[in-house]
C-alpha cells in the first residue's frame, strides 16, 4: 500500500487559493493594489488639500465628495453599455491613462509656479474641476475592472478571486492614506511655536492652514501618485485582449434598461446594493477626519499629531480590513453569508458611534481598525453575491448600477457628513449618522429575506440568473 505525500504548505495555500496560480489573475491584483494605492493616497491629499485651502471649512470636505459622485452617477449607466460592447483590457487601459493625467494635473496645481499664475480661487476650482473629472473616469473604472475579473478565472473561483481583490484594494487603501499623511508631516514646513500657542485666534489658524495648504509634501506625495500610475502600465499591458461576450448590438436605452431590470428583479443582489448604499451614506465618518483630527488631535509637536494622526486614522479602517481579508483566505465564507452581512454592517455602525464620541486617539484608531474589520467582510460577500448572480453579457451593465449604488453612496456620504457636521457639528453629525446605519441595517433584515437566506453553494452550481432564493 503506497503512502500518500503530505502536501507542502504552499501546495496546500493553492489549494484553497485556486485564483493565484492563474499568471493573469496576479497581474490584475497588481493593478488593483497599485491603482487604489495611487487613488487613495490622492484621495487622502486633496482632502487635506481642499480643507486648509479653504481655511479648515468642514462643508468644503462634503463639496470634494459631491464633485466627484455627479459624473459617476450621471455616466455610470452610460459607461457600462459601452463595457460590455468593448474589450475590457483596453478600456481598463484608458481609465489607467486618464488618471495619470490628472495626477500629473494635480502635481501641477501643488507647485508654487500654479499658486503664482492662478491664484488661489482659480486653482482651487481647478482642484475640484480634476476632481470630477476622476468621477468620470471611476464610471468606467468600476465596470471595467468587474468584467475583466469575470474572464481572468473560471466560475468556481470566483468567490476566492473575490476575496484576493478585495484584499489588493484594502492594502492600497491601507497604504495610501498612510503613506500620503506621512508624506505631508515630512516634507512640511514646521509651524512656528508663537502659532501653536494661539489656537483660538482665528487670523492665527488662518496662517497655519496656508502654510499646510502650501506645503513641499503635498508636492512630493503627488509626485509619487503620478509615479505609480505610469508604473501601473506594464501589468496592463501583459494581460493579453479578452474576447466581447455581447455580439448583439441594441439601442443604448433599452440596453441599458435591461441592466436596471436584472438588478431590480434579483432581490438578493438588490437587498446588498441598498444595505451597502444607505450604511455608507450616512456612516461616513472618514470624510471628516481633517475636521476630527484638527479638533482632537491637532498638532502638538507629538507624533501621533497633525498630518501624521490624520494619516494613521485614514488608514485604519484599511488596516483592520485587510487584517480580516488576511484571515479569510485561510478561513473562507461559506456559510450563511446573508445572515454574516446584517451582522458586520451592524457592527460598522455600532464602531461609527463610538468613534464618534472617542476623544483618545488610540481609541478612536483601534475603533476605526474595528469597522474596517468589518466592512471587509460585507465587502467579499456583496461582491461574491454580484459575480455569482450576474451573467457573463451583462457584467458592465450590472456592474455600473453596482457602481452607482456604491460610489454615489460614498461620495454622497461625503457630501451628508459635511453638511450635517457643519450644522450640528463634528461629533453630532458621526453619531446620528451610525444611529441611522443601524435603522437602515433594522429595515433591511426584515424587508429582504432572499438576502438573509442566499447560499454561495446554490448559485455557484446553478449558475447566473439561473437560481434564486425564494
Amino acid at each position: 500500500m503506497q503512502k500518500s505525500i503530505p502536501l507542502s504548505f504552499s501546495d496546500r495555500f493553492l489549494q484553497k487559493n485556486p485564483a493565484l496560480g492563474v499568471k493573469e489573475f496576479r497581474y490584475y491584483l497588481c493593478i488593483r493594489f497599485g491603482l487604489i494605492f495611487a487613488l487613495a493616497m490622492q484621495f487622502a491629499i486633496v482632502s487635506y488639500w481642499v480643507y486648509h485651502l479653504t481655511g479648515q471649512s468642514k462643508l468644503a470636505l462634503g463639496f470634494v465628495g459631491l464633485a466627484e459622485v455627479i459624473p459617476v452617477i450621471s455616466c455610470s449607466l452610460f459607461s457600462g453599455h459601452i463595457v460590455d460592447q468593448r474589450e475590457k483590457k483596453g478600456m481598463l487601459l484608458k481609465a489607467i491613462t486618464g488618471y495619470i493625467v490628472l495626477g500629473l494635473g494635480v502635481l501641477y496645481l501643488a507647485t508654487p509656479f500654479a499658486m503664482h499664475h492662478l491664484g488661489h480661487d482659480l486653482r482651487l476650482g481647478a482642484i475640484f474641476f480634476v476632481i470630477f473629472c476622476g468621477g468620470i473616469l471611476r464610471s468606467f473604472l468600476g465596470p471595467s475592472s468587474f468584467s475583466l475579473l469575470g474572464q481572468l478565472v473560471p466560475r468556481p473561483m470566483y468567490p476566492n478571486a473575490t476575496s484576493w481583490g478585495s484584499m489588493a484594494w484594502q492594502i492600497g487603501a491601507v497604504l495610501g492614506p498612510l503613506v500620503a499623511g506621512t508624506t505631508i508631516a515630512f516634507f512640511s514646513p514646521e509651524i512656528p511655536s508663537y502659532l501653536l500657542q494661539q489656537p483660538g485666534n482665528p487670523e492665527y489658524l488662518l496662517r497655519i492652514s496656508e502654510l499646510k495648504a502650501n506645503s513641499g509634501g503635498i508636492i512630493i506625495a503627488s509626485a509619487l501618485v503620478s509615479l505609480i500610475e505610469l508604473l501601473l502600465l506594464i501589468p496592463v499591458l501583459l494581460i493579453r485582449p479578452k474576447p466581447i461576450l455581447k455580439q448583439t448590438r441594441e439601442p443604448i436605452l433599452k440596453s441599458i434598461g435591461e441592466g436596471l431590470k436584472f438588478v431590480f428583479r434579483t432581490p438578493a443582489l438588490l437587498g446588498a446594493q441598498c444595505l451597502d448604499m444607505f450604511s455608507v451614506l450616512f456612516g461616513g465618518a472618514v470624510a471628516l477626519l481633517p475636521a476630527v483630527q484638527q479638533e482632537f488631535f491637532p498638532d502638538d509637536g507629538s507624533f501621533f499629531s497633525g498630518a501624521t494622526a490624520f494619516g494613521f486614522l485614514r488608514a485604519a479602517p484599511g488596516i483592520g480590513a485587510l487584517v480580516t481579508l488576511g484571515l479569510l483566505a485561510f478561513i473562507p465564507l461559506r456559510t450563511h453569508p446573508g445572515k454574516k452581512l446584517f451582522a458586520c454592517v451592524a457592527g460598522f455602525g455600532l464602531s461609527i458611534i463610538i468613534f464618534g464620541i472617542s476623544r483618545n486617539f488610540f481609541l478612536s484608531f483601534g475603533i476605526l481598525v474595528l469597522s474596517g474589520m468589518f466592512d471587509a467582510v460585507s465587502v467579499v460577500i456583496r461582491g461574491t453575491i454580484l459575480q455569482l448572480v450576474t451573467p457573463d453579457d451583462m457584467r458592465g451593465r450590472v456592474s455600473s448600477v453596482n457602481t452607482m449604488f456604491i460610489s454615489s453612496s460614498n461620495e454622497l456620504g461625503d457630501f451628508e457628513s459635511g453638511v450635517m457636521a457643519s450644522w450640528l457639528g463634528t461629533v453630532q453629525a458621526i453619531v446620528v449618522g451610525g444611529c441611522l446605519t443601524l435603522i437602515v441595517v433594522a429595515l433591511t433584515y426584515w424587508r429582504a429575506p432572499q438576502l438573509r437566506r442566499f447560499s454561495f453553494a446554490d448559485h455557484s452550481a446553478a449558475g447566473p440568473g439561473k437560481k434564486e432564493d425564494t
